[in-house]
Parts: C-alpha cells; sequence; structure tokens
C-alpha cells in the first residue's frame, strides 16, 4: 500500500533555505524591537530670550522632541492649553506626542513663556520652535515642507496666532535657525480659544494681553479676522456642548477658512465637554480618527 507524500527537496537547495532563514530572523527580531530614540530636550533661547520690543528675558523656554521609531517625514509643534496661566503638558503634550509616535510623526511638545500681559512673548516661542524644526530637519529625519502646528485650549489660540502670523525669515541672518520660514505647513486647533472678543475666553485674553487691552491688540490676537489664502490647511475639532471656550470660536475660524479658499475640516463633536471628558472616551478618539484620514486627504501622510 502506497502513501502519497510530498517530494523531497534536495539536501543543498534545503540547507540554502536553512541558512537564509536563520540570517534573516535576526533582522526582523532587531526591526520589530527598534527603539525609538530619547526624547530630546531642546533650549529655544539659551536663557536670553526676545520680548518683542527689543528687550529680553533671563527665560529658557524649550522644546522637547518625541521622534517616532519609525518615521514618515511629517512632524508637529505641540502647544499645551492652560488658559496662558499654566501648561497641561501631560495629556496636551507629551501624551499628544507619544500618539502622534505611533503614527510615524515626530511630535515636539513646546512649553512657552507664559505671556502675563505680553501677547508677543508666546508667539515669539512657537515661532522659533517651527524655526528650529525647519532648520534641524534633515538631523531629525523630517521633511521641512511637512511640519505643522497643534493646539488644545489657548494653546489652540497660540497655534492658530502662528498658523496667521508668521514670516519667511531672513536668508542674511547669522542663526541657520532664522533663515527659515516660521510659517507652518499644516494645523490642528482642539476646542481652542480663537477669539480675543466677547466670545473667546476670558481668562485667557485677561492673561494674554492684560485686563484692559487696547482695542488694536484684540484685533490683531482675533484671529478669526487675520485668516488670509496664505493660511495653512487646516483641521479644526470641538464639542458642541463646550461651556468654557464655546464651539463659536471653531466655527468662526472655520468660516473664515473657507472664505479664503483655505483647505479645512471642522469637527463638531456630540459631547465631551471642553478637555472631551478628560482626554478619553469616543469623542477623544473620534478627533484623533478624524484628523489622521483628514491628513492622509491632504497627502501630509499616507493612509492608515
Amino acid at each position: 500500500m502506497e502513501t502519497s507524500k510530498s517530494p523531497t527537496l534536495p539536501a543543498t537547495v534545503r540547507f540554502i533555505h536553512f541558512c537564509a532563514a536563520m540570517l534573516a530572523l535576526p533582522f526582523a527580531h532587531a526591526a520589530a524591537q527598534e527603539p525609538a530614540p530619547a526624547p530630546e530636550k531642546i533650549s529655544l533661547w539659551s536663557n536670553h530670550a526676545p520680548v518683542g520690543d527689543g528687550t529680553f528675558q533671563s527665560q529658557d523656554p524649550g522644546i522637547t522632541v518625541h521622534r517616532a521609531a519609525r518615521p514618515n517625514g511629517a512632524a508637529m509643534v505641540i502647544c499645551p492649553g492652560g488658559g496662558y496661566g499654566r501648561l497641561v503638558t501631560g495629556p496636551e503634550g507629551h501624551g499628544i506626542a507619544e500618539w502622534l509616535n505611533q503614527h510615524g510623526i515626530t511630535g515636539i511638545v513646546l512649553e512657552y513663556r507664559l505671556p502675563a500681559g505680553n501677547a508677543y512673548v508666546p508667539l515669539l516661542d512657537a515661532q522659533r520652535a517651527i524655526r528650529i524644526a525647519r532648520s534641524r530637519a534633515k538631523d531629525w529625519g523630517i521633511d521641512p515642507h511637512r511640519i505643522g502646528i497643534i493646539g488644545f485650549s489657548a494653546g489652540g489660540h497660540l497655534a492658530s496666532t502662528a498658523a496667521t502670523h508668521f514670516d519667511a525669515g531672513n536668508p542674511a541672518a547669522s542663526d541657520p535657525a532664522d533663515r527659515v520660514s516660521c510659517r507652518p505647513d499644516f494645523v490642528a486647533l482642539v476646542y481652542p480659544v480663537i477669539t480675543m472678543g466677547d466670545k473667546g475666553h476670558a481668562g485667557s485674553r485677561i492673561n494674554l494681553m492684560g485686563a484692559d487691552p487696547k482695542p488694536e491688540l484684540v484685533e490683531q490676537f482675533s484671529n478669526e479676522k487675520r485668516v488670509t489664502s496664505d493660511t495653512p490647511p487646516t483641521y479644526l475639532a470641538h464639542a458642541r456642548d463646550d461651556k468654557a471656550v464655546p464651539p463659536e470660536n471653531s466655527r468662526m475660524f472655520y468660516d473664515a477658512l473657507i472664505r479664503n479658499n483655505v483647505p479645512a475640516r471642522y469637527v463638531e463633536l456630540s459631547s465631551g465637554g471642553h478637555g472631551l471628558n478628560g482626554y478619553k472616551g469616543p469623542m477623544w478618539d473620534e478627533w484623533q480618527t478624524e484628523f489622521l484620514a483628514w491628513l492622509a486627504g491632504q497627502k501630509i501622510t499616507a493612509p492608515e
């Protein structure tokens, strides 16, 4: 009685296959276990920070660079919220960087100076962070044309300020960072403060520009009024029931973007309030899922 069996490969061929498999194992294991580089903290101004009027402060704001294990070339400067009176660097800073890393995006957490009435101080820090990222793009493995900014609450105001107040850099500057543009290539605003008018957030306004700001300063930092056709493509998310920062902030900015033919997407979430139920749950997941899809649609990242 005969039984069927697979044909036997010649011994030499079997040996070659065995050797190839053994050689591949270490490389496959190394690829799977390859860690991301350790976060790197970088000073923005080396303790000589400009105030905006030609004077300087002995303060040392900085950025922490979280690089992905498998970077895709995109990067984002992250502006935590806190009403311009503190910085929520955990869930709205390093936590966001870690989430971006999971999707191949370099996260750059900005610990900007608190303004104490000087509205230009946080903006100067955000602009500097973008310039440093762009000037060091090659070293960090990122594309200098895919550097965005993301902000939450008052950090969303800062991100929208950076998106509407920028310049092309000074090619003759001695500092390489000053030679490049501080314009972000794309923007994400999550339950952002946008306006310094009545529909904004009173605490953020007072902390940013004082209790009795000049009307022209209120106008300059009401970012729904600063949108032009050069404003970068923008994604916004805001809960309908946000009482601290009304969703009208996002709606006004989105409407201004559309009027100026800027690519934009606004996701108005059905619930979650300010902070989206403590940075967790279905509404928190929804803005992140929609944002990743928007990035792919803008060809900033590849579809997942």
